[in-house]
């Protein structure tokens, strides 16, 4: 078995294993065991009673959170000339389009979200084997298909982030920095998780939300009890 660190043995010694945490109580808790030297991500996981392979249970969704996510976001807009100007001032990092297409089938990724526009996916569906498993295609699902491209840059730079269940019935999700404080934490993680709640499928059966964990970068997971967020 593998030794724990002091750091690890000392944060797992502040956490009751057997106690379902209210969420301001676990945002605070996790601030105080995350000793690492960056700003440690929060994240939130949700397992849910669905089954993923079930087109009917595929909970799927975007929201805004309050106080963003504390990482700034690399965002590439691949549009036509006339919506080049737009994208900018919204803020985008990168703006184009055949220059960036073929940047990325020679293996460029080095961004956090692309937005792109309905007239250009004809462009950008040869670019999914490249963007595909590094989560990178755009989807209208999620809002990163659209003719309003100023408006979805916005809001990504603002906070908005979008999630997905895996195949194993978890949604996971980056939520804040531990360099939050704990109201901005436990306000940012309830969003998401009343979104998720919002979103439960009409043909799930039984418990929804079967447990919810807080963690940071370096963290053991934190058990938030599901009761606390309706």
């Amino acid at each position: 078995m593998a030794k724990l660190s002091k750091n690890r043995k000392a944060a797992l010694e502040k956490i009751d294993p057997d106690k379902l945490y209210l969420l301001p109580a676990a945002a605070q808790l996790l601030k105080e065991i995350t000793s690492t030297k960056f700003d440690a991500s929060v994240d939130v996981d949700v397992r849910l009673g669905v089954d993923p392979k079930n087109a009917n249970e595929m909970v799927r969704g975007v929201t805004t959170l309050p106080h963003g996510t504390g990482k700034d976001l690399k965002v590439l807009a691949l549009c036509p000339p006339d919506k080049e100007q737009e994208a900018k001032d919204a803020g985008a990092d990168y703006v184009g389009l055949d220059e960036f297409i073929e940047k990325i089938k020679a293996g460029w990724t080095d961004i956090d979200v692309i937005v792109t526009m309905p007239a250009v996916m004809p462009k950008i569906g040869a670019l999914g084997k490249v963007l595909g498993p590094r989560g990178l295609m755009p989807n209208p699902k999620s809002g990163t298909v659209t003719p309003n491209i100023g408006k979805a840059i916005e809001e990504i730079k603002k906070g908005k982030i979008d999630f997905k269940v895996d195949k194993a019935g978890i949604i996971h999700a980056q939520v804040a920095k531990v360099s939050f404080n704990e109201q901005k934490i436990t306000e940012n993680a309830m969003e998401l998780l009343q979104t998720i709640v919002k979103l439960k499928p009409s043909s799930t059966k039984g418990t929804y939300i079967k447990s919810i964990s807080l963690s940071s970068s370096m963290s053991p997971g934190i058990k938030v009890d599901p009761k606390s967020i309706d």
